[in-house]
C-alpha cells in the first residue's frame, strides 16, 4: 500500500486532501501538534510533533519511507532546510503548499503565471518565520526545495481559499457585515480576485502529488470577480443592502481588501489535465450556505 504523509492536515482543506488519499487508497499518517482534533477516527496513523523542533520531526518522521510528503505547515527556508534533511533519503515526492503572495500585485486582469516567480534562482536568505513576512516565507521556502531538495518538489500556488470551515472567515466576515448592516471598508470594489474552494485545494494537492510534475504550479478555479459583484451576490442571497465605506476603520476593513487586481493564472495545471471548478458557480452556493 502508499504511504503518505501529511504535515498539518486537520482542518480546512487538509481535511479534503487526507480523504481524498484514503479514497485513493493511500495509508495515510498527519502529523500534528495535537491540539486541533480530527475526524477520521481510526482511517489514519498519527504523529504528534512540533515542526519546528528538527530533531523531533526526525525521530518521529524520518525513519520511514513515503511515497509522498504534503507540507501544509512550511512558512520559511529554515523549515524547508529541516525537511530536507529529515526526509532527504525516505520520500519519493513532496508537495510543498505554496501561496499567490510569491507574486507582487501589480499584474492586472492578465494573471501571474508561474514564470512571474522563479524559485530557482532566487537568493536564499536562512531564517525563521519571524524573520519574514508571509510573502517573502513562502518565497524562500520555495526557493529553498527547488535549489537545495534532493526529491522531487511541487509547489502548489493557491490564491485564498474560501469554504465554510475556513477558519480565518474572511468570505463570513462580508456575509455578517452585511447581514448586521455594518460598514465595509473596501479601497477599490471594482478589483477582480481569484478563489479555490477549500474542497477543490484538497482535491488538487493529492493530484498533483498522484503526477510526474515538478515545480511550481498555480492552482485556482476558472474566472475570477470583482469584489463589487461578490458584494452583490451577498446582498441578493441575504436580501440586505451593503454599506462600503471608503474610510477604515479597526473593525470594518475588509480581510479581501486590494487596491488593484491580483490574479492568476490556471493554465498550466489544466494542460496537465486537471479541470477546474468555474467559480461563478460554487461562490453564489458558498455565499447562501454560509447565510443561512
Amino acid at each position: 500500500m502508499r504511504k503518505a504523509l501529511v504535515l498539518g492536515g486537520t482542518r480546512f482543506f487538509g481535511v479534503h486532501l487526507v480523504e481524498t488519499l484514503l479514497a485513493e487508497g493511500f495509508e495515510v499518517t498527519i502529523a500534528t501538534r495535537g491540539i486541533t482534533p480530527d475526524s477520521f477516527s481510526t482511517r489514519v496513523n498519527r504523529i504528534t510533533v512540533d515542526r519546528l523542533n528538527v530533531d523531533e520531526l526526525k525521530a518521529c518522521c524520518g525513519n520511514e519511507t513515503w511515497d509522498i510528503v504534503f507540507d501544509q505547515i512550511c512558512y520559511s527556508s529554515q523549515e524547508a532546510l529541516d525537511a530536507i534533511e529529515v526526509f532527504r533519503d525516505n520520500t519519493q515526492k513532496y508537495v510543498f503548499t505554496s501561496s499567490k503572495s510569491v507574486y507582487d500585485a501589480g499584474k492586472g486582469e492578465a494573471g501571474f503565471v508561474e514564470e512571474d516567480y522563479n524559485p530557482y534562482d532566487y537568493d536564499i536568505m536562512i531564517g525563521s518565520k519571524e524573520d519574514f513576512t508571509y510573502n517573502e516565507g513562502k518565497r524562500q521556502a520555495e526557493a529553498v526545495f527547488f535549489q537545495q531538495a534532493p526529491f522531487p518538489v511541487a509547489a502548489v500556488r493557491f490564491p485564498i481559499v474560501l469554504g465554510l470551515n475556513d477558519y480565518t472567515r474572511r468570505l463570513h466576515f462580508h456575509i455578517e457585515k452585511i447581514m448586521n448592516q455594518e460598514e465595509i471598508h473596501l479601497i477599490n470594489p471594482a478589483a477582480s480576485i481569484d478563489f479555490i474552494s477549500e474542497e477543490e485545494a484538497g482535491e488538487f494537492l493529492a493530484w498533483i502529488g498522484l503526477t510526474s510534475f515538478s515545480g511550481p504550479i498555480n492552482a485556482l478555479s476558472n474566472g475570477n470577480v470583482k469584489l463589487s459583484d461578490m458584494i452583490n451576490t451577498i446582498e441578493e442571497k441575504t436580501q440586505t443592502t451593503a454599506i462600503i465605506t471608503s474610510t477604515p476603520t479597526e473593525t470594518n476593513t475588509s480581510p479581501l481588501n486590494i487596491s488593484e487586481s491580483w490574479l492568476m493564472n490556471n493554465e498550466k495545471a489544466r494542460n496537465l489535465g486537471f479541470q477546474f471548478k468555474n467559480l461563478n458557480e460554487w461562490l453564489p452556493r458558498l455565499i447562501g450556505d454560509i447565510s443561512q
